[in-house]
């Protein structure tokens, strides 16, 4: 049988088993429905629950624990624009970003939020405007271009996490990648042949270690798979402090973000709502 229909099939045995055991606890003394409760037992004692499937389906485990909490500063952006091979991608942006804020970056080009984080991580300068980060605030960034941290990189991983992380010790490297999936002799392999989503999970790893207080996330589903995705997605709304993101995957920012800013040029929009609230007020 489907383990879909095992299940459902399993649900209506267990209501039928508490309905026979009520029944029978409230009469078997009663003599004029003595017959009845006996009857009922050997129904109870044909009903069997039929063992379901485990599940082979693994899911990695994301959890990222700031070391301190934010003050009452975030993050202050002023005009801030910027211009890549001719197209200005950024154009008089301003905003302020409060504790707590999980701001979804959106609209339809993707190089503005791109450049955008890059310009608030110090990548790139913009061609006008500031920014400035609060005092009490540590960032951890996830860029959507991660080549650079694998490519002809010759570590294992182990090695390189011990390395992007600043942990001392194999034990502690193995234990961290066991978490994200990476079992036995897989912590061996060098980092330069890993898969995208093998890759993805290592970037994410790195900032669970960091101790960060605001996370910057430009497309991290990309490349996972639906488990993975679902742990993320649970990791990140547990997270307690501030975050930064973008994701072309809607139930991922419908669940996570409680406010939405579209820095398109010539579109910016700025909402402190949901995801599905801020699509239907375009």
């Amino acid at each position: 049988m489907p383990e879909k229909r095992l299940g459902e099939q399993n649900k209506k045995n267990e209501q039928k088993i508490a309905e026979l055991q009520a029944f029978i606890s409230r009469f078997s003394a009663n003599a004029s429905k003595s017959k009845q409760a006996t009857s009922r037992k050997k129904l109870l004692d044909n009903l069997e629950l039929a063992p379901e499937e485990v599940s082979s389906r693994r899911f990695p485990y994301f959890d990222f624990k700031p070391d301190r909490e934010i003050g009452n500063e975030v993050l202050t952006v002023s005009g801030l624009s910027k211009t890549v091979g001719g197209r200005k991608v950024l154009d008089n942006v301003s905003f302020i970003i409060r504790p707590h804020n999980k701001v979804a970056f959106v609209g339809d080009d993707s190089l503005s939020r791109t450049t955008l984080f890059q310009i608030l991580m110090g990548e790139v300068e913009p061609d006008e405007g500031t920014f400035k980060w609060g005092v009490t605030t540590s960032q951890a960034y996830f860029p959507t271009d991660n080549s650079a941290f694998f490519d002809g990189r010759s570590e294992n991983l182990c090695d390189w996490l011990c390395n992007e992380t600043g942990l001392s010790y194999e034990a502690d490297a193995r234990g961290w990648l066991g978490r994200l999936l990476f079992s036995g002799d897989e912590v061996y392999k060098k980092v330069s042949v890993l898969s995208g989503g093998e890759r993805v999970r290592m970037m994410l790893c790195k900032m669970m270690l960091s101790g960060a207080n605001v996370l910057i996330l430009d497309e991290p589903t990309n490349h996972l798979d639906l488990e993975s995705i679902a742990s993320l997605n649970e990791g990140l709304i547990r997270f307690p402090e501030t975050m930064l993101f973008t994701s072309h995957d809607h139930q991922f920012v419908q669940t996570i973000a409680n406010r939405i800013i579209d820095v398109t040029p010539g579109h910016f929009r700025d909402k402190e709502t949901t995801f599905d609230e801020f699509e239907e007020l375009i």
